[in-house]
This record gives structure tokens, C-alpha cells and sequence, in this order.
């Protein structure tokens, strides 16, 4: 059952370092997506990056998982609200804008199972 829970925790988490890379790479595409009323946002297209990949790492390393899942969920949260729910507005883009709130709605939940999961640090007694 342990393999289970690392393979499904390294699994979840490598996705989002690789997005937090293609934030560098692919920074024009990123620019597409960002709505007008979010401020500088070229620079924060690179701090969502940085997000992403610090959060990867931290998961695959099994290290402040709580804080960083807790993170991401914030991060997944402020993409469903500022990019696909008003892409849903936006004839050409609704069906995609759906598809990524659902896909995005998902991995909110899963990040906060996995936040809950290792946030219990409850002590075992021993009689």
C-alpha cells in the first residue's frame, strides 16, 4: 500500500513541474492565457512557473507536502476563477474552457486529499 501511495504522490506531482518548466519555455503561449486584469503579466507567467516547479519538487521529495498541495490548490483555484471560467464566456474557447475548469476542479480536489493525507500527524499510542 506504500508503494502505491509514492507512486500515486510522484505521479500527481511530476505533471506540474513539467508545466512549471514550459512557463519558461513556452512563456508566449502562457501569454495568450492571461486575462487583462491580472498585473505584470509576463512576470507573473515566471513566478507561476517557479510555483509549480518548487511544489513538484517538494512533492516528489516527500518534504512539506501540507504546504505545498495546500499551494497548489490556491494556484488551481485562482486558474479556474481568472482564466477558464471567463474563457467559458468566449464562444471560440467555451468547450476547451470547460474541459480545463473540470480537469483543473479535479486536481483542486486531489491536491487537497493529498494535503489531508500527510497533514495528519496524529500519534499512535502504544499501550
Amino acid at each position: 500500500m506504500k508503494n502505491l501511495k509514492n507512486i500515486g504522490r510522484v505521479l500527481f506531482a511530476v505533471p506540474f513541474g513539467i508545466l512549471g518548466l514550459n512557463h519558461f519555455f513556452m512563456k508566449d503561449y502562457y501569454l495568450g492565457m492571461v486575462t487583462s486584469f491580472i498585473p505584470g503579466s509576463g512576470y507573473t507567467i515566471l513566478v507561476v512557473g517557479i510555483i509549480l516547479i518548487l511544489v513538484s519538487v517538494s512533492i516528489i521529495l516527500n518534504k512539506y507536502i501540507r504546504t505545498a498541495c495546500i499551494t497548489l490548490a490556491i494556484l488551481l483555484a485562482l486558474f479556474i476563477v481568472t482564466i477558464h471560467i471567463p474563457n467559458i464566456f468566449v464562444k471560440e474557447n467555451s468547450t476547451i474552457a470547460m474541459i480545463d475548469l473540470m480537469k483543473d476542479t479535479a486536481l483542486l480536489g486531489c491536491a487537497l486529499l493529498i494535503a489531508g493525507l500527510y497533514g495528519s500527524k496524529e500519534k499512535i499510542k502504544v499501550d
